[in-house]
C-alpha cells in the first residue's frame, strides 16, 4: 500500500523546486506525494505529477510588502521575521494543518519545527529539510552569524543554538496557540521541541563538506535538482545566443533592489565597458548587445553563458555551480552571504559584492575578474563536474525508504 509523502515547502521557486523533484523521486517508487506551496507553483507541483495543496501566504507578496522591504533591506534576519510572518502566520499555519490531512510521513524545513509538530500531531514519523547548513557543528557558525567564526570552536558550536533560540523565540505564541488550539498538543515550551528527527541536507558534500561531528541522523544527499525537458527558448533568446559570445547573466530573483532602475542601469554600463553581451533579468531594455530574459529555466541557461552574477539564493548558487561557469554572488540577506563565501572559497567566482554596494567602478572591476581570471574557470568547472555525477534525489529518496 502506497503511502502519503505531504512535503511541506513555504517560499519562493528555490525552496519549492527542490521539493518538486524530490516528491518526484518519492512518486517513482510508489508514494504518494502532496506538495504544500504557495498558489503560484501549482503548475509546477502538478505538472511533475504531484498532488498539491496551497499556501495562502505567497512569498512574493510577502517580499513586496513594506515589512518585507524593511526585511530584505535590514541587517537582522530573525528579528525582522515575525514582522514580516504575523499578517499571514495564522493563515499559513491553518493551511499546513489542512494540507498535512493524512499524511504517512511529514517532510518540512527547520522553520518553526513545522514538521515536528504535525508528525507529533498524526503520529507519523517527520524528516527536516535543509537547504543550507543548520546542524550544530564545531567546524564553522551558523551561516545566518557568519561573525561567529571568530569565537572558536564552542563558540561556532553555539551560533546554531543561538540562531534556533532567537527564531522559536520570535515565532512561539503563535506557534504554540497552534499546538494547543488546532493541534491538541502542549505549548512547546521555551526550548521548543525535541530534535530527534533524520535530517536531509539537500547539498552537495562537494559544496559543504559534511563535519565530522554531525550525528548519523544528518544526511547530506547532494542537491536535488530538478531536471526538465530543454525549452523550446523564445526565438529572441535564441537568436541573441547564435549572433555572438556566450553571454554573462545577471539577475537577482526575489531580491529586486529598490532602486531598480539604477542597479539596471549600473549593471548594463558595467557590462558594456567590459564589452561584455548581457542576459538580464529584468529592469533594463532589449539592445543588440543585452536581453532581457524572464522565467527561462537555470538549469538550461546557465550551460550557455560566460558567467553568472545572482543574489546567492541556495537553488541559483547550486545552479551556477553545476553549470560549470563562474559566479559572481551579489548577497542581500539571510544565508545568501553564506553561499557567496562558499563560492568565492571553491574558486568558482570572486569574492561576493554586496547587491547595495553595486556601483558602476565596482561592477565593472569584478566583472572583468569574473571572466578574465582562469582560476575561476577552472574552480567551477571541477566543482560542477562533481554536481553532475551526483544524484542527490536518488540518495535522499534511498534514505526515507529505508528508514
Amino acid at each position: 500500500m502506497s503511502r502519503l509523502v505531504v512535503i511541506v515547502a513555504p517560499g519562493s521557486r528555490g525552496d519549492v523546486q527542490p521539493c518538486v523533484a524530490l516528491g518526484r523521486g518519492l512518486a517513482a517508487g510508489g508514494d504518494l506525494v502532496r506538495v504544500l506551496a504557495a498558489p503560484n507553483f501549482r503548475a509546477l507541483v502538478e505538472t511533475h505529477g504531484l498532488g498539491f495543496a496551497p499556501l495562502s501566504a505567497d512569498p512574493a507578496a510577502v517580499l513586496g510588502s513594506g515589512a518585507g522591504q524593511a526585511w530584505t533591506g535590514g541587517r537582522r534576519f530573525l528579528s525582522g521575521l515575525r514582522a514580516v510572518l504575523r499578517p499571514v502566520l495564522d493563515r499559513l499555519l491553518a493551511d499546513v494543518h489542512a494540507g498535512a490531512a493524512g499524511a504517512d510521513l511529514v517532510l518540512a524545513p527547520s522553520l518553526g519545527f513545522l514538521g515536528a509538530h504535525l508528525g507529533a500531531h498524526l503520529g507519523v514519523p517527520d524528516v527536516e529539510l535543509h537547504y543550507q547548513p543548520s546542524v550544530p557543528t564545531r567546524a564553522f557558525p551558523h551561516p545566518l552569524l557568519p561573525r561567529a567564526a571568530r569565537l572558536g570552536p564552542w563558540g561556532r558550536h553555539l551560533s546554531f543554538a543561538a540562531v534556533d533560540a532567537l527564531s522559536w523565540h520570535v515565532l512561539r505564541p503563535d506557534v504554540d496557540r497552534w499546538r494547543t488550539e488546532t493541534l491538541g498538543l502542549p505549548p512547546a515550551g521555551a526550548r521548543g521541541p525535541r530534535r530527534r528527527s533524520p535530517v536531509l541536507c539537500g547539498f552537495s558534500g562537494a559544496v559543504v563538506p559534511r563535519p565530522p561531528d554531525w550525528p548519523a541522523r544528518v544526511h547530506v544527499t547532494g542537491y536535488w535538482f530538478l531536471d526538465t525537458a530543454s525549452p523550446d527558448p523564445d526565438p529572441r533568446l535564441r537568436d541573441f545566443l547564435a549572433a555572438g559570445p556566450p553571454p554573462v547573466y545577471v539577475g537577482f530573483g526575489s531580491m529586486q533592489p529598490a532602486d531598480a532602475e539604477r542597479t539596471a542601469a549600473v549593471v548594463r554600463t558595467a557590462l558594456r565597458r567590459t564589452g561584455l553581451r548581457g542576459l538580464v533579468g529584468g529592469g533594463a531594455d532589449d539592445d543588440d548587445d543585452l536581453l532581457v530574459v524572464r522565467d527561462v529555466p537555470h538549469e538550461w541557461l546557465f550551460p550557455r553563458t560566460a558567467a553568472v552574477v545572482h543574489h546567492g539564493g541556495a537553488g541559483t548558487t547550486a545552479a551556477g555551480l553545476r553549470a560549470g561557469v563562474p559566479s559572481l554572488v551579489c548577497p542581500v540577506f539571510s544565508d545568501q552571504p553564506y553561499w557567496g563565501d562558499r563560492v568565492s572559497r571553491l574558486s568558482a567566482g570572486p569574492k561576493p559584492l554586496p547587491l547595495q554596494d553595486i556601483d558602476v567602478a565596482t561592477l565593472t572591476a569584478r566583472l572583468r575578474e569574473l571572466t578574465e581570471n582562469p582560476l575561476f574557470r577552472r574552480g567551477a568547472q571541477y566543482v560542477g563536474a562533481r554536481l553532475r555525477a551526483e544524484d542527490g534525489v536518488a540518495r535522499a529518496c534511498s534514505i526515507l525508504r529505508a528508514g
